[in-house]
């Protein structure tokens, strides 16, 4: 059992939309396939990753770094030989080789995409969804029951209030009971004016959760958060820059309603230092971080150590992405649900054909590996790398 290609190809997911700091107008993805000599059913198995939306493709350190340190090593060092199978902790182990330690930018994106294509494989290998194989490995129940909740609410060209309004009503109308939208790209009046446009619009058949994209200095986001208290809102997301914990901390004197944040935190390290210093109530607050910019599920199953020994229950963790992955994850370790792009970030985001959403939840099939298979416009684009 080897591993015999590692695949990249940079993909474009652009779009004429915005968030409080950058806009998507260039956004790419990097596509994996991660190419096996074990037959299931009759074909080769290839495992399928990408990085989630918000960081660019890393085709490069792909190529020319953690690609080769895989294709080079022995291929009896990263197999599990307990189950006969591909492992993904020495694999991990392999790619990060001569890395030193700190700096969790890009290449955490890099390891995360492929780490991706890995656990992919491996479920498909022991014909399994990924969540049962988690599951299983836990020695837990999987509950392919997952809420999901709709992200969108972009600063788009031309988007008035009542457009904002008509895209959040879509999301309740196709079963969404909680949408979240952009703030901090406007003046707070404007944002406030928004704010109440939606709430007005979804008038209490959703909850509504605000995004700041880490905009917000001190003032400015204690300005927010002294008008943002004065609504019912599902949570107030990444007031300030992700590293800055002390900003974070201080908004909790202002704000008592939950906050979610961790979404460019990308290390298990960086968690424990959120979880230290930033502030944040286990009893309200939730933690966002995303396997798939994070070095992927190897230092994922890390930080959820590192929240367990904080106090903190995995289902106050729901992550960023709006991925399959993280579906994966969130049903067969017990995270608190998911993200979901309905309308943007296609092919990679959504779920398998035929998966609705009924009162803010998602059933997971019971598809081999993360499921891609399942959604045909993404899994063509994945075959046609692997071909």
């Amino acid at each position: 059992m080897r591993i015999i290609d590692i695949r990249e190809i940079t993909k474009p997911i652009a779009s004429p939309i915005r968030n409080a700091y950058i806009d998507f107008s260039k956004m790419t993805t990097s596509l994996v396939a991660v190419i096996t000599d074990v037959v299931r059913g009759g074909e080769r198995v290839v495992g399928y990753g990408f990085n989630s939306n918000g960081r660019y493709g890393q085709g490069g350190l792909i190529r020319e770094r953690f690609r080769n340190r895989l294709l080079e090593a022995e291929p009896a060092s990263l197999i599990n030989e307990e189950n006969d199978n591909l492992c993904p902790h020495r694999i991990w182990a392999a790619m990060m080789a001569n890395e030193k330690p700190g700096g969790h930018g890009e290449r955490s994106v890099a390891v995360g995409t492929i780490d991706m294509a890995v656990w992919d494989a491996v479920a498909k290998i022991a014909e399994k969804p990924l969540f049962r194989l988690l599951a299983d490995g836990k020695k837990r129940d999987a509950n392919p029951r997952v809420f999901v909740y709709a992200a969108g609410g972009y600063y788009y060209p031309g988007k008035d209030d009542s457009a904002l309004c008509a895209e959040m009503r879509s999301y309740v109308e196709r079963g969404y009971n909680v949408v979240k939208m952009k703030i901090g790209g406007a003046s707070l009046a404007e944002d406030q004016r928004r704010i109440e446009a939606v709430l007005r619009e979804i008038d209490g058949k959703a909850q509504l959760a605000v995004d700041a994209n880490g905009r917000f200095d001190l003032e400015t986001a204690i300005a927010y958060a002294k008008m943002l208290r004065a609504y019912r809102l599902f949570w107030f997301e990444e007031a300030g820059d992700p590293l800055d914990y002390a900003l974070q901390a201080a908004i909790s004197e202002f704000y008592p309603g939950a906050m979610a944040t961790g979404e460019n935190l990308f290390s298990h390290q960086d968690a424990r230092n959120l979880l230290r210093h930033g502030g944040m109530r286990p009893d309200r607050d939730w933690l966002q971080f995303d396997c798939a910019l994070s070095y992927g599920l190897v230092e994922y199953l890390r930080t959820l150590d590192v929240v367990h020994q904080a106090g903190w229950s995995p289902s106050r963790l729901i992550p960023h992405g709006g991925h399959q992955m993280s579906l994966n994850i969130a049903a067969g370790l017990g995270l608190g649900g998911n993200e979901s792009y309905p309308d943007l970030f296609q092919p990679y985001g959504g779920f398998p054909d035929g998966v609705n959403v009924f009162d803010g939840h998602i059933t997971m099939p019971d598809l081999p590996g993360i499921g891609f298979e399942g959604k045909a416009d993404l899994i063509k684009v994945m075959r046609d790398l692997a071909a």
